[in-house]
């Protein structure tokens, strides 16, 4: 019986990393936010059963905030801004949105849309507040004046 159990987890575990890997998942999926890492990235647990959690890092899709470890005093104070406002926005144990759901070009990490309890797209706040800007995924431009 415990085989069997272990089996149907595995089962489900494989199912949640093929869909987080589908390209563009169009569904919305609940998720719970775990801890901030930087200005657009962040740790989610994801419910798969009642029973079963996993824990994803997620990257906000379509923004590019500063790096903590940045090039310039300037780059790093606005890098702890980014941080700060996204715990505001999402604290630890907010129910939030994740949506557009892609593979991240970093392993162990997925890329998608974050919409706040609220609706809002945490995203275009970042964007809109200077906190962040738009990125398609290419080459990072400097933060540094």
């Amino acid at each position: 019986m415990v085989a069997k159990t272990a089996i149907d987890l595995l089962r489900r575990i494989c199912a949640a990393i093929l869909f987080f890997t589908l390209p563009g998942t169009v569904v919305a999926v609940p998720a719970v936010v775990d801890y901030i890492i930087d200005g657009d990235t962040f740790a989610a647990r994801v419910n798969l059963e009642p029973d079963i959690f996993i824990t994803v890092r997620v990257r906000i899709a379509n923004v590019d905030t500063p790096e903590l470890h940045g090039q310039c005093d300037y780059e790093i104070n606005m890098a702890k801004l980014a941080q700060a406002r996204l715990a505001q926005l999402i604290p630890i144990g907010t129910n939030i949105e994740l949506g557009e759901i892609r593979d991240d070009k970093y392993l162990g990490r997925i890329d998608a849309r974050v919409f706040g309890p609220d609706g809002r797209d945490i995203g275009r706040i970042l964007i809109n507040e200077k906190l962040g800007r738009p990125y398609d995924g290419g080459r990072r431009g400097s933060w540094c004046k």
